[in-house]
């Protein structure tokens, strides 16, 4: 019974879901999301127009499904929000389903987003990708670590540079900067607590290096 009622609720929800997709028919939206994947595209330097074509029509269409199943979850949460017949507990429990839902069907959708890059492009290339989909956030913060943190050991390097990737998989399927950075930041916050038990004071350590930042930057510009 609890088996149907869950199939039924899917299915509502595929149906709401795809009510909202017309809205990403329209021309200036694709082309909105032609523009980013090309952007991305340009930087494989894939030397070949056939593959940059299919690429980016790849991620274009990753771009649009991601923004369909978000954009329907949350007129859907909005909706329900605004409903003063339902009580806090009942709202609260209507959401998170709605959020489990859309979360199962992101998690599909990157799996099968991940397949179809695997069809044009190499390992590395596809990291490129995802990094382009995140901002370089991956390398820029690895690398920050490593400037305020000179003594990091090979252990502590690795760690931070695997809590970084994971973050990547999840921030690669967020419908919006702010949401892509809040990924990092619950990894960031997962490293810093990590380097605290290993032994590192991280507010003196930060502290210290905006000093040798500044300092650069000063010497730099000859003042």
């Amino acid at each position: 019974m609890k088996s149907i009622k869950k199939t039924g609720m899917l299915m509502m929800l595929l149906v709401f879901f795809n009510s909202i997709a017309q809205q990403h028919l329209d021309p200036v939206y694709i082309n909105i999301t032609n523009e980013r994947a090309a952007k991305i595209v340009a930087k494989l330097e894939l030397a070949n127009p056939a593959k940059e074509k299919a690429v980016t029509d790849i991620i274009a269409q990753q771009f649009r499904d991601l923004s369909q199943i978000q954009d329907g979850r949350d007129a859907e949460i909005k909706k329900i929000k605004a409903d003063s017949s339902l009580v806090k507990e009942k709202r609260n429990e209507k959401i998170d389903k709605l959020k489990a839902t859309a979360d199962e069907s992101i998690g599909k959708l990157h799996k099968e987003y991940l397949k179809k890059l695997g069809t044009q492009l190499s390992q590395d290339k596809i990291v490129a990708v995802k990094d382009g989909m995140t901002y370089g956030v991956v390398e820029i913060t690895y690398a920050g670590y490593q400037d305020m943190l000179p003594a990091l050991t090979k252990e502590q390097k690795e760690y931070i540079y695997t809590n970084l990737v994971e973050a990547r998989e999840f921030a690669m399927d967020g419908g919006t900067s702010k949401e892509k950075h809040a990924w990092f930041g619950k990894y960031k916050g997962r490293i810093n607590n990590y380097l605290s038990k290993e032994g590192y004071d991280l507010n003196k350590e930060s502290a210290d290096w905006h000093k040798r930042v500044e300092e650069r930057e000063k010497a730099k510009s000859g003042q």
